[in-house]
């Protein structure tokens, strides 16, 4: 494999400097791929695809009229990130899931931050994710953010920013897990010269993050469920991977039922008590009797089971408050109130089109901008302004004009690239990072994450539903001049 002709092109690259010589972290695994004789990248790569046919490793994508299955890109060459870096992220994100945790919790009790004018009110009243139901709740722990994804992406300028937060339900944390069991198998000598950090304890991370949680008088180890939407829902192959990696029973809401304010799973063997339920289903779908009536995915009686502290839900319902995208806006501001200190994961700029100056700066510059619904996820409901036609920008500008809460605007950033295997040779792809990020008694963060990247030629959407894939993410376990950091497998 040459590595001579890989095009830098302007971006920031992950394994080279400006000047193109492989970055020092960078430098084992790049030499490793240069020895390999032609072809033999290639082969690494089809192996690998095969295997993750014959482990079924798939998503769903609604309305895809070509079969609703597809196995989930990946990449084979990975993100490699410094240990000295991956600190300076990992106290960041605590941080930023901190005060996250305790927006979510005022919101639904004293909103202090909205009296004190912090956040406006009509910005909490307005966001679709806002839960009037979940009034007055107490999660236990206090936590209302069990599992949260949180998106980085690095600009040009070098900098590590936030682009947006997953609290619902965030999924993709079973492909970095599978990710790294293929890397593994193909790189076994460069894990062990690098020192990786290792992924393979997330789920037990998790099952002790769900314990965590357990309602108190639980008699003995607490029982713990995931409550699937089912076999169509487009992330079942990681609900169905989870519970097995934590062993614990997958459900489904007829599997269970609530009487006298406790949750009971319908067994062979007869019924069983529950004590948490980690929930895949988004909140309008989980308790019919509390949110859709019309709801066949849900347990009735649930939201009452939770509020009368019988059961225990991660994540905790109403939490998607902080989902919304002109709430994001003020997690700066959140973090200075709350903690009287300021974000070490900068924000990326936002303009908030419900403002009058920020919605006139938005349409004189919808070429330039990147414009997103509020609360759409994969892609969707998106306006990349330079690569837009003008007719993309009129009908934007019409959607802005008729409901400005509903849309947010950011600059368009000159997203960080990876080598990546483009037929027979190395290419740079866009990518983002998602680190998954556990709360219960602790904080914990995995250390990496999902790499997304954007497969297609100058793209800088790097959903699967929009043509993205995956790479494996290397955190190193000790810094460049040796010290150590973590434990490495």
């Amino acid at each position: 494999m040459q590595l001579e002709d890989y095009a830098l092109q302007g971006f920031h690259d992950e394994m080279f400097d400006e000047s193109g010589v492989a970055r020092p972290e960078a430098k084992l695994l790049l030499d490793t791929i240069g020895a390999l004789e032609d072809g033999q990248l290639q082969r690494f790569q089809r192996a690998a695809e095969r295997r993750l046919v014959q482990m079924g490793i798939t998503f769903n994508v609604y309305g895809d009229t070509g079969g609703t299955e597809r196995i989930f890109p990946f990449d084979l060459i990975p993100r490699i990130v410094r240990s000295e870096e991956w600190n300076w992220i990992e106290i960041g994100l605590k941080q930023r899931i901190r005060a996250l945790n305790l927006f979510i919790d005022d919101i639904y009790h004293d909103q202090k931050i909205v009296k004190d004018k912090i956040v406006p009110d009509e910005v909490i009243r307005s966001a679709v994710f806002y839960r009037p139901q979940c009034v007055g709740l107490n999660p236990p722990l206090g936590v209302w953010c069990h599992i949260t994804g949180t998106d980085l992406v690095r600009h040009g300028d070098g900098k590590i920013y936030v682009l947006e937060d997953n609290l619902r339900v965030p999924s993709g944390v079973s492909y970095v897990l599978e990710n790294r069991d293929l890397m593994k198998r193909t790189f076994p000598q460069v894990f062990e010269g690098l020192r990786v950090r290792p992924v393979d304890d997330y789920p037990s991370n998790l099952l002790q993050t769900l314990e965590d949680i357990a309602p108190a008088g639980a008699e003995g180890k607490p029982v713990v469920v995931l409550l699937t939407p089912g076999i169509f829902n487009s992330a079942y192959f990681e609900h169905s991977f989870l519970a097995q990696k934590m062993g614990i029973p997958l459900v489904e809401g007829r599997d269970l039922v609530v009487e006298s304010d406790a949750v009971w799973m319908l067994t062979t063997k007869g019924r069983r008590k529950v004590d948490v339920i980690y929930r895949r289903i988004d909140d309008d779908f989980l308790d019919p009797q509390a949110f859709r009536k019309d709801s066949m995915l849900g347990v009735p009686g649930l939201v009452q089971a939770y509020r009368a502290g019988r059961v225990a839900l991660a994540n905790a319902p109403g939490n998607g408050v902080a989902d919304d995208k002109v709430v994001y806006a003020y997690v700066p501001q959140m973090i200075r109130y709350y903690l009287g200190e300021d974000a070490i994961l900068p924000n990326v700029p936002t303009y908030l089109c419900w403002r009058d100056a920020d919605r006139q700066h938005v349409l004189a510059n919808l070429d330039k901008l990147v414009v997103k619904a509020a609360n759409e996820a994969g892609g969707y409901g998106m306006l990349i302004g330079p690569h837009s036609t003008v007719a993309e920008q009129e009908e934007f500008a019409r959607r802005i004009q008729a409901h400005p809460r509903e849309y947010i605007a950011q600059p368009t950033l000159a997203l960080s690239r990876v080598p990546t295997l483009i037929g027979d040779h190395l290419e740079g792809r866009h990518v983002d990072l998602r680190p998954y990020i556990l709360y219960g008694k602790d904080i914990h963060v995995l250390p990496g994450g999902l790499t997304r990247v954007a497969l297609r030629k100058n793209s800088l959407v790097v959903n699967s539903s929009q043509g993205g894939g995956s790479k494996d993410t290397w955190v190193l376990a000790e810094s460049l001049n040796g010290s150590r950091d973590g434990d490495a497998a």
